[in-house]
C-alpha cells in the first residue's frame, strides 16, 4: 500500500504559470489543487486541508500575506507549511513574510521549477531517492 499523496494548494493569478507548477508537481506525484485568488485559497485551506500552500504574493482582492496572517491565525491552518513564491525581491516583503510565519520565501526570478519542487520536498520531510 503506498503512501498517500501529500496535497498542495497552489495559490497563483497567473494562469499560465499555476499551470507550469501544477504540471511539475503532478509529475513529482503530488496531488494538487489550484486556485487563482486569495478569497478561494482561504476556503480551499480549510476544506481541501493541504499539507503545504504555494503562496504568490501579488494577487487580486486579498494579497499573499494576508492570507498568510489570516491561515496562521486559523485553528484549523496555523500549522500548514507556507512558501510565499513572489516577484518581490525586496528585504522588506521577506522580511514582513517572515514575521508572519511563512517557512519559506522564494523570489520566481531567482529560481527555476526544480528548486520549488526542491523546496517543497524539503518542508514536506520527503528526501529525493
Amino acid at each position: 500500500m503506498e503512501a498517500a499523496k501529500k496535497k498542495i494548494l497552489l495559490v497563483e493569478d497567473d494562469a499560465s504559470l499555476a499551470a507550469v507548477y501544477r504540471a511539475r508537481l503532478e509529475l513529482e506525484g503530488f496531488d494538487i489543487k489550484e486556485v487563482h485568488n486569495g478569497e478561494d485559497a482561504l476556503s480551499a485551506a480549510v476544506s481541501y486541508r493541504p499539507d503545504l500552500i504555494l503562496l504568490d504574493v501579488m494577487m487580486p482582492k486579498i494579497s499573499g500575506f494576508d492570507v498568510l496572517d489570516i491561515l496562521r491565525n486559523t485553528p484549523d491552518t496555523t500549522n500548514v507549511r507556507v512558501i510565499m513564491l513572489t516577484a518581490l525581491s525586496q528585504p522588506k516583503d521577506k522580511e514582513r513574510a517572515e514575521k508572519l510565519g511563512a517557512d519559506d520565501y522564494l523570489v520566481k526570478s531567482q529560481v527555476v521549477i526544480s528548486d520549488v519542487v526542491e523546496r517543497v520536498r524539503h518542508h514536506l520531510g520527503i528526501m529525493n531517492d
